[in-house]
């Protein structure tokens, strides 16, 4: 059974940075700081609407954009 996030969790987002033929990555972390989801940072995240950021897709795009690598923060949009 898969654990879908509501809207009202608490999320956190990280910007990892890859190396040589690693390419960069973001992770979604829930309030436990469990791993929920893992994608590229040059693609966009699949199913959004299952981590409750679905209409959320072009400001995530411009967060990730912005984002720091190695700097865990709360993930508002």
């Amino acid at each position: 059974m898969e654990k879908v996030q509501s809207e009202s969790s608490l999320m956190y987002i990280i910007k990892v940075k890859g190396k040589a033929k690693i390419p960069d990555y973001i992770q979604l972390r829930d309030e436990n700081f469990v791993l929920v989801a893992y994608f590229r940072a040059d693609r966009p995240l699949k199913k959004p609407e299952k981590y409750g950021l679905e209409g959320k897709e072009e400001a995530l795009e411009r967060l990730i954009e912005t984002l720091p690598f190695g700097k865990l923060q709360k993930l508002e949009l």
